[in-house]
């Protein structure tokens, strides 16, 4: 394995990133990035001597933190992206786990917003780290920042930096909608109860956010009263002056520095591609320079915005509001237009009927849908493949749902025309628009999978699922292959300053993969700035990496038996306090059906995916120490398990992608089409970025030390295991039979012991 070497950063080309690395491990172009560096101080728009003197010792953060220690690895990090923003240029930084880079590229941000007066935007992936830089890192660097007296004597976050916090506007109450579910008459007990408590919340509540409900609301309630972009009646909106989403948009436009997450950065980025522009307020206001925090998931979270799906129960919900009837009682959207309506009874009749020609072609599609899933659970429609018989079976459904929702939308639309002109600002026909548009997207969906043969950018397939019943449902779903000359279009070559920061960018120390993937690798005519940040913690000292060489490939007839029986006994040596990580829930239910009578009779703890939601499984996790965590895909990251919490994690098996995953199959066929390796280009780089994620859980502290096992044969019997070593930093190692792996990790954890 690679020890760590010292950062390099240069201004690459196209032609060059591919190369960068290379010459970083190598020190070929002079080691250190700061003899790099050509651009005058007196030309900086910030001062990278001031700035870097605040996390040096005895500096403005350094002093306010415990036990605090400078860092080369983070000062290095925080020039890259001060010269990032003083050139007006893109900048990739891996920054591995200790390094500190959310001060890095605080401290810059907030200098530079305080001195250009522009505004900069930082996204990350994840509600925790949204919160952290809000309520902790912000305001400790703005408290540094006066004591510097870079604000002056009032010091406040207030005045001269603001920021704010921002989330997608379903995660803020509506108080016209609230009130019309007040009116609603057929919630049931428990709805009507937690919607009076949301009522006396409203009034005290500071911004409307259902993080500040001391409850957690049902999903369906909160669906009904939460703020939607196509239900804002806007400035006709009684509750203007009231407006939660209105203020919160107040407050970001008097904001320098705005925290989001990837969804949100995306719809705004989206939009303003589509035609809205970038010097107008949109989902945000206005910004030139963008921090991207874990930019290793940028790929995975535009994918996700721009995908869009159905299935029968969504499509069901949506015909349940616009009409329902209960006993003689009609009620619904529906409803309450035709009430407007000088033809009532009629109009909502032939209304009505034109709603049932929607439920009845939906059942009419989900029959054959299930049945092509088959035993695998999943079928996609390749555009390189001919299917006559699923076009004979499936495609007439398709066609006729999307007959029968154009023809139901234009009937609803043509009685909105005949509504009075008072009456057309009623909440009601506001709620009936937005259905109507959710179904224009489900017409859309509709009419792409017959085309799937002129669709070669698309991924088009059908899933089974299971309701809590057990009962099967199919999901059909439309995605984009690839996205990276979306975001190079409007995320990279859009914006003046984009830094892209996390602790897993390279394979190998190189950032070929993921600028590839991207957008970034398709950018010219710009200065980008790479470097690797390598970890201050002990990895030599106080990881161990064992890898069984008696270990069976996962292909082998005997690799279920052999994690079966490995985990429980890596588990019961460690006395629990271990993360075991699947790429499968079936594996995982396997080996810990076998594991768990072993571990129950030494009084530790199993935890399984699936028993309880994330959150409340990773707290009971967190506070049992000698508990041991079965989990799959969602925990591989995000685990912060610091200290005795956490002294083991397994890896049962290398994170190749599945090749039944339906997104993932239609790149690897796409790159077979261009005459590419599928395997070298996407798998096993894809696979080698997760791994490190997956190590990475390990250590969160200086102080922590543990053992990581591999059960997978493959990393040290296959070639391209080398690949998967050699981007981990330098470890203590033990590759030998399970039986010496076993006594190893008992004589690095009690050393006294043994």
């Amino acid at each position: 394995m690679n020890s760590a070497q010292p950062a390099l950063v240069l201004p690459v080309s196209q032609e060059r990133l591919a190369h960068l690395d290379r010459a970083s491990a190598s020190g070929a172009e002079g080691g250190r990035f700061e003899s790099c560096i050509s651009h005058k101080l007196a030309m900086a728009k910030i001062n990278p001597v001031r700035i870097l003197s605040a996390l040096r010792e005895g500096g403005s953060i350094a002093s306010r933190l415990d036990s605090y220690e400078s860092r080369q690895a983070q000062l290095d990090l925080m020039e890259l992206i001060i010269r990032a923003f003083n050139d007006d240029a893109l900048a990739a930084a891996e920054a591995g786990t200790g390094v500190g880079k959310s001060f890095a590229y605080l401290l810059p941000a907030l200098h530079f917003a305080l001195e250009t007066d522009e505004r900069i935007v930082i996204s990350t992936a994840t509600i925790t780290l949204q919160q952290q830089l809000f309520e902790k890192d912000i305001p400790l660097v703005v408290s540094s920042l006066s004591k510097d007296g870079s604000l002056g004597k009032d010091g406040s976050i207030g005045k001269k930096v603001k920021a704010v916090l921002v989330k997608g506007r379903g995660n803020y109450l509506c108080r016209r909608r609230m009130e019309d579910a007040v009116r609603e008459p057929d919630l049931d007990a428990e709805e009507r109860d937690e919607l009076e408590r949301i009522v006396q919340w409203a009034e005290i509540c500071k911004t409307g956010g259902r993080s500040e409900l001391s409850f957690t609301p049902s999903e369906g309630l909160w669906s009904r009263i939460c703020s939607e972009a196509d239900l804002c009646m806007g400035k006709s909106c009684p509750w203007k002056e009231r407006c939660f989403v209105l203020a919160l948009r107040r407050e970001a436009a008097a904001a320098r520095i705005i925290v989001v997450n990837h969804h949100l950065l995306f719809a705004d980025l989206a939009a303003r591609r589509e035609g809205a522009g970038y010097d107008n307020a949109v989902v945000l206001p206005p910004y030139n320079r963008v921090i991207i925090d874990e930019a290793h998931t940028i790929e995975t979270a535009a994918t996700s915005f721009f995908s869009g799906e159905f299935s029968k129960a969504g499509v069901f919900r949506q015909l349940g509001r616009l009409y329902r009837k209960r006993r003689a009682s009609r009620r619904g959207l529906l409803v309450r237009l035709c009430s407007l309506l000088p033809s009532g009874e009629s109009s909502l009749d032939s209304a009505v009927a034109a709603l049932e020609a929607i439920r009845t072609a939906m059942e009419e599609l989900e029959a054959p849908a299930l049945e092509l899933c088959g035993m695998e659970g999943m079928f996609r429609l390749s555009p390189y493949r001919s299917n006559d018989a699923l076009e004979a079976a499936l495609f007439p459904c398709f066609r006729e749902l999307r007959r029968c929702i154009l023809a139901f939308c234009e009937m609803v639309r043509g009685l909105m025309t005949e509504l009075p002109e008072q009456e057309q600002d009623d909440a009601s026909i506001w709620e009936l628009n937005s259905a109507l548009r959710r179904f224009d997207s489900i017409a859309a969906i509709c009419a792409a999978f017959p085309e799937y043969r002129e669709r070669p950018n698309e991924v088009l397939w059908i899933e089974r699922r299971r309701a809590a019943n057990g009962d099967p449902w199919a999901a059909f779903s439309q995605t984009p292959v690839e996205l990276a000359q979306t975001l190079k279009e409007s995320l990279f070559a859009s914006h003046k300053t984009v830094v892209c920061v996390s602790a897993t960018l390279t394979v190998n120390n190189d950032f070929n993969y993921w600028a590839s993937r991207s957008g970034l690798g398709l950018v010219q005519d710009r200065p980008v700035y790479t470097g690797c940040f390598p970890s201050p913690f002990p990895y030599s000292s106080a990881v161990l990496l064992a890898a069984p060489a008696d270990a069976p490939l996962p292909d082998d007839s005997g690799y279920q038996e052999f994690v079966n029986q490995s985990v429980g006994s890596l588990a019961a040596a460690a006395g629990g306090s271990a993360l075991i990580l699947f790429t499968s829930y079936q594996s995982l239910r396997g080996a810990w059906l076998a594991a768990l009578p072993v571990l129950q009779s030494l009084g530790i703890r199993c935890l399984k995916q699936g028993d309880d939601d994330r959150s409340r499984l990773l707290k009971t996790f967190l506070e049992d120490q000698s508990s041991v965590l079965f989990a799959t895909d969602s925990f591989w990251e995000g685990v912060d398990a610091p200290g005795d919490t956490l002294r083991l994690v397994i890896l049962c098996r290398l994170p190749f992608r599945s090749p039944s995953d339906p997104v993932f199959e239609a790149r690897r066929e796409m790159l077979e089409q261009r005459g590419g390796n599928p395997f070298m280009e996407l798998s096993l780089p894809e696979a080698v970025m997760k791994f490190k994620q997956g190590f990475g859980r390990l250590m969160r502290r200086s102080s922590d030390r543990g053992v990581v096992a591999v059960l997978d044969g493959r990393l040290i019997k296959k070639r391209y295991g080398a690949l998967f070593l050699q981007s981990l930093p330098e470890t203590m190692t033990s590759f030998t039979e399970f039986s010496g792996v076993l006594r190893d990790m008992e004589s690095f954890l009690y050393p006294g012991a043994v």
